[in-house]
């Protein structure tokens, strides 16, 4: 009975499956169409297919409805707000109130989670001389590693130029003004800057490097109390970081309706030309994803000796649960116990891998480069050599931490757009591909972090050196 029970499920699962498909193919047939019909000359054929095409945008809401994800209502609404924006631009416009009210709740967010996100991770592995040599290795490794993604997706961006042409311009700016690059800043007035003289103005006025630095200096302390006097804060921020992480699921049911009204002002101000734009971007960070495994991962890989085609085999399982959830976190289990049963002790799986999900996020790292500079790109705003390496380098430090936050770059992208005195429309523009670029980067992010781990137990000379439990053994087999 349990059998037929489960090939029953099974079948059900087969014919929803098989249906979504269904709905899909039709969905797409009909947007082609609509496209196709509406481009021909003649009133009757431009309103049949603009019928179609709504059409095809309704069964993709269906499909939506049906998957009961966030991530497919994103996608529907991107293009619903584009087709309105084609259609009826006047009222295309006049929704962008729903994006700032978006925007308004994500700006929220930022200070509190960045600083509770690092707090935690530099003070939850406790008295930071007990790390000792196996946590200064890690941590050497995680900040080379993603400065190479920092600069393959800074090289990648400025190579295709994906954001040049859109030229978005800022909330108070008129139709067709561009926004004026920010005043030269000297290294004296920027490395001041950095430092926060008092932690709650930091936060009032969004100024999240200082936010990020105090986050980490507060972090160093922390870990050099007694255990009896640190877990008291050390559990505030991580139950602060818990509340910030559902505060952010809360928020992000309202995505949505800002992608969507984001999408229809910038498609109704602009036209459909940013719909290329986006394509460019999607296609560099998945190429610059590319490039970073061939022209970095690997290298490393062959230079600590790992047995790649090994480890290849043992990532692969975790690499799909991440590709297919966009979550690091669903593959995180999977991954600690295919990287045990690999050869790396349990002492440095469980050390290592947690770590990386907050220093060494290399997927992550990559696609904010490229989407930083993109930002700039389509607000028109020339960035210097000097001012691309500063702003990598508040990436650096806001970045870490926030692998657990649905749409977490959203958050990393306003706050350093507001710290570079950028405009956030082109960031709202690109959430609409950010479900597409977010399954490459997290299932990078769990092999960049996979791979940590080999590379660290064979720094440390204990690759191989224990047994393997047998229930890992176990799991693995099943």
């Amino acid at each position: 009975m349990r059998t037929l029970g489960r090939d029953a499920g099974m079948l059900r699962q087969m014919v929803k499956m098989s249906s979504e498909r269904g709905l899909l193919l039709a969905a797409a047939g009909l947007l082609v169409v609509g496209v196709v019909v509406g481009l021909m000359s003649g009133t009757t054929l431009h309103v049949a297919g603009c019928c179609l095409r709504w059409v095809g945008i309704g069964l993709l809401g269906v499909f939506a409805l049906r998957r009961r994800s966030l991530t497919p209502w994103i996608f529907v609404a991107m293009v619903a707000g584009a087709e309105l924006g084609f259609d009826e631009p006047a009222v295309a416009v006049s929704l962008r109130v729903f994006s700032d009210i978006f925007l308004r709740l994500i700006k929220t967010i930022v200070a509190p989670l960045i600083l509770a996100t690092l707090v935690t991770g530099i003070a939850g592995h406790g008295d930071l001389k007990s790390v000792g040599r196996m946590g200064i290795k890690s941590i050497v490794y995680f900040e080379v590693v993603t400065t190479l993604a920092l600069v393959v997706g800074l090289v990648a961006i400025n190579i295709s130029k994906a954001g040049v042409g859109m030229t978005m311009a800022p909330p108070s700016a008129t139709a067709g003004e561009v926004i004026a690059a920010p005043p030269p800043t000297h290294w004296q007035d920027f490395l001041l800057h950095v430092f926060p003289e008092n932690i709650a103005k930091s936060i009032a006025e969004g100024q999240i490097l200082q936010v990020a630095v105090f986050a980490v200096f507060f972090g160093i302390a922390l870990a050099a109390l007694s255990e009896e006097k640190r877990a008291p804060v050390l559990r505030l921020c991580e139950s602060l970081s818990e509340v910030m992480f559902k505060f952010t699921n809360v928020v992000m049911y309202f995505a949505p309706i800002g992608v969507g009204a984001a999408m229809a002002f910038t498609v109704g101000h602009m036209g459909l030309g940013v719909l290329v734009n986006l394509g460019k971007l999607l296609l560099t960070i998945y190429g610059a994803l590319v490039a970073f495994g061939v022209l970095v991962l690997l290298p490393v890989a062959m230079l600590f000796k790992v047995p790649v085609r090994r480890f290849l085999a043992a990532v692969a399982e975790p690499a799909t649960i991440a590709f297919a959830t966009s979550t690091s976190e669903a593959a995180l289990p999977r991954a600690m116990e295919s990287m045990e049963a690999l050869g790396v002790p349990r002492r440095i799986v469980a050390f290592v891998i947690p770590a990386g999900y907050s220093f060494n996020l290399d997927g992550s790292t990559l696609y904010l480069a490229a989407a930083s500079i993109f930002v700039a790109q389509a607000a028109g705003v020339h960035l210097s050599l000097g001012e691309q390496l500063l702003m990598m380098g508040t990436l650096m430090l806001t970045s870490k931490g926030v692998a657990g936050v649905p749409r977490a770059t959203l958050v990393v992208l306003l706050a350093t757009a507001a710290t570079f005195r950028l405009p956030t429309e082109p960031i709202f523009v690109i959430l609409g591909i950010d479900a597409l670029a977010d399954m490459a980067r997290t299932t990078v992010n769990v092999v960049g972090n996979c791979l940590a781990s080999v590379v660290v137990a064979k720094w440390e000379g204990q690759f191989e050196a224990e047994p393997v439990s047998d229930v890992v053994l176990e799991g693995m087999a099943e």
